[in-house]
Parts: structure tokens; C-alpha cells; sequence
């Protein structure tokens, strides 16, 4: 008879998106069930992914006695299931996941770190916070930050004991899948159908954003940075370039495709922002999209200037793609990619910095060539069946610790 294996995430997006076909494979060797707030779409993604699945109804904001019920039900589950595993990601199900697996005996309790929203907080909040990420991780067995610079600032924060922390693999939640995230899968067909339909002409320069539309993805200085870019499009001959035979022909056009949900009741955008997102004919706004390859494959370059990060998804799929992607320089982005050689990475918050490097990739098509044809062989490191048997190796080596 197969371990019982709990995976909690705060909503079942997370489920889907941050770990996906990572649960079929483990339900191979484990007895996998999802747990997740939002009964009907937790019942969706647990039969896409073969798994079994409970409903704990959790908030993604502080919610102290919504939360306490949360915990409550999630003990009561897991002392009648008596998992082997409880593993937990984003936040909020950290704290819930690790709480109740404590209190009903759960002998191993690990909980994945793919991102801290702390360090864009400030006051009360952030003290906090603070707190309760140390308490998330002092109950957790185990730790597993997603990316190598994350796990130094869990440490500088002195959030987690350094004995209980590990990176899986190179980094990554999930790793990427490069047969499946790769131009080749979408036809010349499809992608001509999606520039009609997105109203983009055949010369038009594409950057593309995936990823919800809030304040810490940096969205207010990408709209920003964009409108400059747009505006001087057409001074771009005049700018000096390695090779002046290499710029682009005036006229070229510049276009803003945001792929994601805006989500204004936790990180509002700035209503100048929203205006410009609903006014400006140059940026399309596709909102939430299941299948986003057939966006990046109409798209020339991704730009993610977020504030914090894990190991985002985005970037890796994107530079699979065969994109460059312009990040910024904080963990998990500037790991994935290398100033110079698959992308640009710039200085978080900086809506200059910013402009400067979508002006060159815009306007360089000798820069611009060379990092794009870096681009898909810098994601090899992070392929998705090594990150799965990397997290499967860790798991069954649990099996040989006593039980805490």
C-alpha cells in the first residue's frame, strides 16, 4: 500500500500552474491528494491531474479567525488520513498546512518557499509577517527554498534554522518542460490566426508580461517605461548602436501584450496605470489565459520586472520559447538569466533602467539575435523530470529519518 502525500496550496491556480503534471508523476508513487480552497475549481484541476482532493477554504489575506477554523479542518483531515507527507506551498497554505500537520503527529512536514510578499511590506505588517514565517518554518521538518538566492535571505532573516533548508536540484518548483514549451509546437497558422486576432501587423515588436497584474509584478513602471518606448520609436535611427546597419527601419512599431489576471484587492495598480492598460492601442491586455504558449509565440521578448520572486515559471518559459526576457535583479530572476546572454537584467523599480533595455532590445537586432539564440539552451539545467526526480529522491529519503 502506497504513503499518503498531501500537497496544499492557498488556491487551486497554484496547483495547476506551480506544480501541475508534478502531481500525476508523484501519484505514481505516493497516495497524492490536493488540498486547496474553492471546491469547484479544486475538483476541476484534481481530475485534470488524476489525484484525489479535499476543500479547506483558506484566504489569501490575514484573516485570523478564518484561519484558525482552516487550521482546524485541515487537522481533522489529516489526523483521519495519517499522511506520510504534507507538503505545502505559497503562504498562507504554509502556515495553515504546517500548523495542522503539526498538531495531528505528521511525521514529515515540508514546506516550499517560492517567494516571500514580507520583503515589499513595511510596519506592523511586516513584523507580522516576520513572525509568522519563522513559526511556518519551526513547525516544517523541512524547508525547500525554490531558488539559491532566496535561501541566502530566508538565512539573513534568520527565518529558518540553516539545517532545515535545502534547494531541490538547480532551483525551481516544477522545472520546465522544453518539449512542451517549445515555438515548435505552435503552427505558422496558429500563431498568423492570434496576430489577426490580437491586431498585430507582421513588423510589430512584440514584449509580452505573464503573470498578474498587480503592483509588485512591476507593472506600474512596465506600462511606464513602455509608453517612452513607443513614443520614440521613431527617433530609434538616430540612436547610437554597436553597428548602424543593424537598426531597425524607421516606423518599426512596439507593442505591450499583457497575458494575466488584474487583480486589484490586495495590490492595487496605480489608476494612471489602469487608464493607460484600458486607453492605449499600442498595449493589449488579454487578461487570464490557460494555454499562454501560443502568446509567447507571437511575442519577441518577455519583460518581468517584478519586485520579488521565487524561481518564477514565467522567465523559464518564456527563454524555452526561444524569447530573451528582460528581469530584474532579484533572486530566482537573475538566476535564470545572465546580462548579456539570454537577456538584459536591470535594477527592480527603476522605470528608466527599464526603458533603456526594451530600447535596446528594440532597437539592436544584432544584441537582440544574440540573446534570443542563447535563449532555449539556457533552461536545460531546469528540466522538468530532473526537478521531479530530484523532489522524489528527497521524499523517499525521508523514509530513512526518524520521525519527528
Amino acid at each position: 500500500m502506497m504513503k499518503k502525500l498531501i500537497r496544499i496550496t492557498t488556491i487551486p491556480l497554484s496547483l495547476d500552474k506551480l506544480l501541475g503534471e508534478q502531481l500525476t508523476y508523484m501519484n505514481q508513487f505516493y497516495e497524492v491528494t490536493a488540498v486547496s480552497a474553492d471546491e469547484k475549481e479544486l475538483e476541476r484541476v484534481a481530475a485534470k491531474y488524476g489525484v484525489q482532493h479535499h476543500h479547506v477554504e483558506m484566504t489569501r489575506t490575514i484573516s485570523p479567525l478564518r484561519d484558525i477554523a482552516a487550521v482546524w479542518r485541515l487537522y481533522r483531515f489529516l489526523r483521519q488520513q495519517k499522511p506520510h507527507i504534507v507538503h505545502s506551498h505559497t503562504p498562507k497554505a504554509g502556515i495553515v498546512g504546517m500548523m495542522a500537520a503539526w498538531l495531528a503527529g505528521v511525521p514529515h512536514r515540508l514546506h516550499t518557499v517560492a517567494g516571500l510578499p514580507l520583503l515589499e511590506r513595511g510596519g506592523s505588517k511586516r513584523t507580522l509577517l516576520n513572525h509568522i514565517e519563522k513559526l511556518t518554518c519551526r513547525l516544517a521538518t523541512q524547508v525547500y527554498p525554490n531558488s539559491f538566492e532566496l535561501q541566502k535571505i530566508i538565512m539573513r532573516a534568520q527565518f529558518c534554522a540553516p539545517h532545515k533548508m535545502k534547494v531541490i536540484g538547480q532551483g525551481s518548483s516544477n522545472g520546465i518542460d522544453t518539449d512542451h514549451f517549445s515555438p515548435a509546437q505552435i503552427t505558422a497558422d496558429e500563431q498568423q490566426n492570434l496576430r489577426a486576432e490580437l491586431g498585430l501587423s507582421p513588423d510589430d515588436f512584440v514584449f509580452i508580461f505573464v503573470g498578474r497584474l498587480v503592483c509588485d509584478k512591476g507593472i506600474n513602471e512596465l506600462v511606464a517605461a513602455f509608453k517612452n518606448v513607443a513614443s520614440a520609436r521613431f527617433g530609434f535611427a538616430q540612436r547610437p548602436v554597436p553597428d548602424d546597419q543593424s537598426l531597425r527601419p524607421i516606423g518599426g512599431n512596439v507593442k505591450l501584450l499583457l497575458v494575466g489576471p488584474l487583480e486589484q484587492d490586495l495590490d492595487p495598480l496605480r489608476a494612471e496605470t489602469l487608464s493607460d492598460i484600458e486607453s492605449n492601442p499600442d498595449i493589449i491586455s488579454v487578461g487570464f489565459q490557460e494555454e499562454v504558449r501560443p502568446y509567447f509565440a507571437v511575442s519577441n521578448a518577455l519583460v518581468f520586472p517584478s519586485y520579488r520572486e521565487g524561481f518564477p515559471n514565467v522567465v523559464l518559459q518564456s527563454l524555452a520559447m526561444g524569447l530573451p526576457a528582460i528581469v530584474t535583479d532579484i533572486n530566482g530572476c537573475n538566476e535564470m538569466v545572465r546580462n548579456g546572454f539570454n537577456g538584459l537584467v536591470v535594477p527592480p523599480k527603476n522605470e528608466t533602467a527599464l526603458q533603456n533595455a526594451m530600447e535596446q532590445l528594440f532597437s539592436d537586432p544584432t544584441l537582440y539575435d544574440e540573446l534570443k539564440s542563447n535563449a532555449q539552451k539556457s533552461v536545460l539545467p531546469y528540466e522538468q523530470i530532473a526537478v521531479w526526480e530530484a523532489l522524489l529522491e528527497e521524499y523517499r529519503g525521508l523514509e530513512a529519518l526518524p520521525e519527528i
